[in-house]
């Protein structure tokens, strides 16, 4: 198979893509063709077939950043973070080791969108967009941005919940939602409440009292923010730094999951549930265990140091096993698809196992699967999108980040 065209442009080749290969060299002169050395194989055919379908990826990643650097919305820099980490992961390591000038721009867009607090968002979903643009940061292994990710760790620490045993917000101790505003007022009538305002009639008027926002702490949002935390514990100061209360956000984890020992009243431990995660502790429309969540739990637990042979980890690894598909997200059908593959590759590389005993005896090489899945779904210009558009799926420039970093976790496993 010969080389891919994309990365053979950035590495000094003729290949072309929208823009002059002369062009893309002058970015990066005197890059090797490759800078990471592929990793052993069990399979180079099906390894090659991965770093063409990568390589087809970042090109229309390429092709989708705005002139103002970002990718699909200026308002929501998570996006745009998701798919820096996809561009700077990619096997060959070209685009890490001399990153061309347009990946230069979309990290310059992250800085902008860092504010006074140290998170990095624009208008909302402050959790979400920090956690994500510091795993792009990270992903960079740049010194320039290690002030920059000290205060974003500052700043989504913040945002954990911390409520008394007795509080009717207990259920929400530890966890993490979208924004700083999901933590209530602590008094509606603080000097945050609105001031008393001035009726046409020049008389001062009584404001209603102030209501706190209503309060959501999930573990999507928990997960991200623990992997964000994980993946720059290096860059916390000293033993006494401030760091997220991780007993708390396991606490919050065990609320979330489907086992004996959670008491909540929409906790099922039949086989079709036991050990699986759900959205939120509360859960209100009752929902059973579902894959991209179980997943995430699974993630949140390895952050956390609990080890493989913990029954909490067990017991979601045996749910995840014993409802492997590929053809859907397991409880949710095709919604969040690219999301379950991307939180099954991370999950699954970060647990170690190469291989899955599914609920009839037989093992699966996930990887492989995995793979040969996303390059069937490849789309003939190189994207991929979900045909649901629940939680953005139908956005290319998200899904295809999402599948190329996919096929980058599963490359060094096949």
């Amino acid at each position: 198979m010969k080389r891919s065209t994309f990365l053979k442009t950035l590495a000094g080749g003729l290949g072309a893509f929208g823009v002059a290969s002369r062009d893309i060299h002058a970015q990066v002169p005197n890059t090797p063709a490759r800078v990471t050395p592929a990793p052993p194989a069990k399979d180079r055919s099906l390894q090659l077939e991965i770093e063409h379908a990568i390589d087809r990826g970042l090109h229309v990643l390429h092709d989708k950043q705005s002139s103002g650097g970002f990718w699909s919305s200026p308002e929501t820099p998570g996006l745009s973070g998701l798919v820096l980490t996809a561009l700077v992961s990619e096997p060959t390591g070209v685009i890490k080791a001399n990153p061309p000038d347009f990946v230069k721009k979309g990290y310059d867009y992250l800085l902008q969108s860092q504010q006074a607090d140290g998170g990095i968002y624009q208008k909302g979903l402050a959790n979400y967009c920090t956690s994500v643009c510091m795993m792009a940061l990270a992903a960079a292994d740049s010194v320039e941005y290690e002030p920059v990710l000290k205060r974003a760790r500052n700043f989504l620490i913040g945002l954990q919940g911390s409520y008394p045993p007795e509080s009717s917000d207990a259920i929400y101790n530890g966890g993490i939602g979208y924004d700083a505003q999901d933590k209530p007022l602590k008094d509606p009538n603080s000097s945050t409440a609105p001031a008393p305002t001035t009726a046409s009639s020049g008389t001062a008027t009584t404001p209603a009292p102030a209501q706190a926002p209503q309060l959501h702490y999930d573990l999507s949002n928990t997960s991200f923010a623990m992997e964000a935390l994980y993946e720059t514990k290096q860059l916390k100061d000293s033993p006494d730094a401030k760091d997220l209360d991780w007993k708390a956000a396991i606490a919050f984890l065990e609320r979330c999951q489907n086992t004996a020992g959670n008491k909540a009243s929409w906790v099922k431990t039949d086989p079709k549930n036991a050990g699986g995660f759900v959205y939120d502790p509360l859960n209100k429309k009752g929902l059973g265990s579902y894959g991209s969540m179980s997943y995430a739990g699974l993630l949140s637990y390895i952050y956390a140091n609990v080890g493989k042979d913990d029954t909490r980890v067990t017991a979601v690894f045996d749910w995840l096993s014993h409802n492997y598909t590929l053809e859907e997200n397991p409880g949710m059908g095709h919604d969040g698809l690219f999301y379950y593959y991307h939180t099954m590759s991370k999950g699954l590389s970060a647990h170690g196992a190469e291989t899955l005993t599914l609920a009839d005896g037989k093992k699966v090489d996930w990887a492989s699967e995995l793979a040969l899945k996303l390059i069937n779904l490849q789309e003939s210009d190189g994207s991929w999108v979900n045909s649901s558009g629940r939680w953005w799926e139908k956005d290319p420039a998200l899904v295809t980040a999402y599948a190329v970093r996919t096929l980058e976790m599963v490359h060094a496993r096949v």
